[in-house]
């Protein structure tokens, strides 16, 4: 089933109309009242779309405006920089992909992610710390659905510690992005246990060769660093314990700097985008 992110700006700047019959419209917003969220869900909805809302918040417009809401359970959201609904939303649109192809494989990895995330919670990751200091920027590697990771990690490390970090495709980092790379860069390359883990370890060691500080979720690395890691059993949902894992690690940079990380400065709780 091909899937696209749209961007909301589809309906609430632009106002174009897409063709959407037997599609579905998948809206995921921790509080649910992002305007141009809500926007492009009512659009698709009125363009023949089945439209599907995630969200924290079960008064929110976008659960009132979806035609199904499925509710994340996660409590007050306290932190501005939200973690535990991010973690939420993820399980959940993996519990929805479960239910729809019937996968009792990823169901029952689903249930026992809690048991694996404490443990996730956990893993000491302080390494990375000490490559941090005196360094302005970073790369979040991943490839897959741990991509999605690396891409969280990377905002998180600029949102809580104001680090500038970007995220990279693993097949991608070295056909540019390599170039800044120099003696002592840090690099944390998120890997699951999949099909996509080799070729990570193996970037990770080309990026180690050339004078990296490279932190790596494998242990299939000959020169990077292996970090200590949590599996899940199951390679969707490896990735929702990595996330874990560089939450606890960010959390501790940040406060290392004397950042509060459940306070960054310049952001709101809620960013109402048209």
């Amino acid at each position: 089933m091909p899937v696209a992110s749209v961007g909301p700006s589809i309906a609430s700047v632009y106002q174009s109309t897409l063709r959407l019959r037997q599609t579905a419209c998948l809206s995921i917003s921790q509080s649910g009242q992002s305007p141009d969220i809500v926007q492009l869900t009512t659009a698709a909805a009125a363009q023949g779309a089945l439209s599907i809302a995630l969200t924290n918040n079960a008064d929110s417009p976008l659960a009132k405006v979806g035609k199904h809401a499925l509710l994340l359970h996660a409590g007050p959201e306290r932190s501005v920089a939200a973690t535990k609904t991010f973690v939420n939303s993820a399980v959940s649109a993996l519990w929805l992909l479960a239910e729809w192809r019937h996968d009792s494989a990823l169901r029952d990895a689903i249930f026992q992610l809690p048991r694996f995330l404490e443990d996730a919670a956990k893993t000491d990751w302080s390494c990375i710390n000490h490559a941090l200091v005196g360094r302005p920027s970073l790369f979040c590697l991943g490839r897959g659905p741990a991509l999605a990771m690396a891409q969280e990690t990377a905002l998180k490390f600029k949102e809580t510690c104001q680090i500038h970090a970007e995220a990279f495709s693993s097949a991608e980092v070295l056909h540019g992005p390599v170039s800044i790379v120099d003696e002592g860069f840090p690099i944390v390359a998120l890997a699951a246990a999949d099909k996509a883990e080799a070729s990570m370890a193996e970037v990770a060691d080309i990026f180690a060769a050339k004078g990296a500080r490279v932190f790596v979720t494998s242990d299939m690395v000959k020169t990077a660093t292996p970090l200590p890691v949590i599996r899940t059993n199951h390679p969707l949902t490896d990735p929702i314990a990595l996330i874990v894992s560089a939450y606890v690690m960010i959390e501790k940079v940040a406060t290392t700097s004397g950042i509060n990380p459940d306070a960054p400065r310049h952001l709101k709780k809620i960013t109402e985008t048209i």
